[in-house]
C-alpha cells in the first residue's frame, strides 16, 4: 500500500514563507509603527518609508531576478500586504498596488524591452499607480470617456482619471484610453504614462476618511504624449489586461484587509484584559469572551479564503471567483471585526488617542475600491451560472 504525504494545510508557512513574514513584521513593527499617527493626522506618507520598502524588496516581489526582482510568489506578496496592514494599513497600499497591479500587469502584458526598460527601477525607486477609474465611470469601469488619438506611429491621450491610489507619488501610471469609441470596451488600451510625459499632471488630492496617509488623485491628461513604445499590450485589449489585473488585484485587498482585522483584534484582546470594570477585566465577561470568539472565526475564515486564493494563482490554476469571494468576504469580515472592536473599547474606540479608530476608519475602504462588495457578488454569480 503507498504511503500518501498529507498536503501541508493552508495556513502553514514554508519556511521561506515563514522567514520572509518575519522579516516584514520586524520592519513593520520597528520602521513603520514609529510613524503611524502622525502620518494618519498629516495625511500624507513619508518617503523614506516607501524608500524603504523598496530596500526591503517589497516592490518587486513576483519580478524575475535578472531585472532585480525577488522572483516570488502572489502568496509571498499577500503575506507582505497583510503584516504591514496590521500596523497601517496605508503603507500596505502602496506595495500592493505596485506589486498586484501595476507589476502583474507588466509582467503579464509588457514587452521584453519595456520589462527590461522598467523593472530595474520599478524594484530601486519608481514607484506604479493603475489608472482606470474616471469620474462618469466608478463600477462601470468600462464607460470611460479618456481618449487615446494616434499622432504618426506615437499616441495623444485626453481625458482624466479619479481616486487614483499612489499617484502622488508615483512616476509610472498603467493608464487605460479608448482608441475607437464605437467599438465600445474593444477600443481600450493600455498604455505607459510617465509623469514627466509631456501633457500630463496631478490634478486635486483627496481629502479621505481612512488610508489618509496613501494618496488619492486625479490625473489630467491634455494631449499627452506617449511614444508608440509605451503601449502595454496589444491595441483594443486593454480591456482583457484591466480585467485579469484586476483579479488578482482583489488578492491584494483581501491581504490588505485581514491585516486591518488582525490589527484591530490585537489592539481588542490587549485592551479587554487591562480594562476592568465590576471588580475585574472586562475579558473575564461571558459576552465580551463570545464577541471576541467571533472576531476571531470571521478572521481565520478570511485568512484561509485569502491564502486560498493566492495558493490558487501561483499553482496556475483558475482562481477568479476564489479571488472575488476573498475580497468580499474578507473586506466585510473587516468591517465587523473593526467596528466590534471600537465597541469593546467603549468610549475609549471613539477616540483618535486609541489605535482601534484608524483600523475602523481604514476597513471601509475595502468594500468599496477594486469593485464593491456588489460587484463581486455579481462575478461570483456570472461564475457559478456558467457552470
Amino acid at each position: 500500500m503507498t504511503t500518501l504525504t498529507a498536503p501541508a494545510p493552508l495556513s502553514v508557512l514554508s519556511e521561506e514563507e515563514d522567514l520572509f513574514r518575519q522579516t516584514v513584521r520586524e520592519f513593520a513593527e520597528t520602521t513603520v509603527r514609529p510613524h503611524v499617527e502622525a502620518m494618519d493626522e498629516a495625511a500624507a506618507m513619508r518617503p523614506e518609508l516607501i524608500q524603504a520598502c523598496f530596500e526591503l524588496g517589497l516592490m518587486g516581489i513576483e519580478v524575475p531576478e535578472r531585472f532585480g526582482g525577488a522572483d516570488g510568489s502572489i502568496f509571498l506578496a499577500t503575506l507582505a500586504i497583510e503584516e504591514l496592514a496590521r500596523v497601517d494599513a496605508s503603507t500596505a497600499i502602496y506595495v500592493d498596488v505596485h506589486n498586484t497591479l501595476v507589476n502583474n500587469a507588466i509582467l503579464r502584458w509588457g514587452t521584453e524591452e519595456q520589462q527590461a526598460r522598467y523593472f530595474p527601477r520599478m524594484t530601486t525607486d519608481l514607484l506604479g499607480a493603475f489608472a482606470l477609474s474616471e469620474p462618469a465611470s466608478g463600477s462601470d469601469a468600462f464607460a470611460l470617456e479618456t481618449r487615446a488619438v494616434q499622432d504618426g506611429d506615437d499616441w495623444r491621450l485626453t481625458g482624466r482619471k479619479f481616486w487614483i491610489t499612489s499617484g502622488a507619488e508615483a512616476g509610472l501610471f498603467i493608464v487605460f484610453a479608448n482608441v475607437d469609441p464605437s467599438q465600445g470596451y474593444k477600443g481600450i488600451t493600455g498604455f505607459l504614462v510617465e509623469r514627466d510625459f509631456e501633457g500630463f499632471a496631478i490634478g486635486k488630492r483627496e481629502k479621505k476618511l481612512g488610508i489618509r496617509a496613501s494618496s488619492t488623485v486625479e490625473l489630467i491628461l491634455e494631449n499627452c504624449h506617449v511614444p508608440a513604445a509605451n503601449v502595454l499590450g496589444p491595441v483594443g485589449k486593454g480591456y482583457k489586461i484591466s480585467i485579469e489585473t484586476l483579479n488578482e488585484g482583489r488578492i491584494g485587498i483581501g491581504a490588505q484587509m485581514i491585516g486591518v482585522a488582525q490589527g484591530a483584534l490585537d489592539a481588542a484582546l490587549q485592551y479587554v484584559t487591562e480594562r476592568e470594570q465590576f471588580g475585574k477585566p472586562i475579558a473575564e465577561f461571558q459576552g465580551v469572551q463570545f464577541q471576541l470568539a467571533e472576531m476571531a472565526t470571521q478572521l481565520e475564515a478570511a485568512r484561509l479564503m485569502v491564502y486560498n486564493a493566492a495558493r490558487l494563482k501561483d499553482a496556475g490554476r483558475p482562481f477568479t471567483r476564489e479571488a472575488a469571494m476573498a475580497k468580499l468576504f474578507a473586506s466585510e469580515a473587516a468591517n465587523m471585526i473593526t467596528g466590534q472592536a471600537v465597541e469593546l473599547f467603549g468610549g475609549y474606540g471613539y477616540s483618535r488617542e486609541y489605535p482601534v479608530e484608524k483600523f475602523y476608519r481604514d476597513a471601509k475602504i475595502g468594500v468599496i475600491y477594486e469593485g464593491t462588495s456588489n460587484m463581486q457578488r455579481q462575478t461570483i454569480a456570472k461564475l457559478m451560472l456558467k457552470g
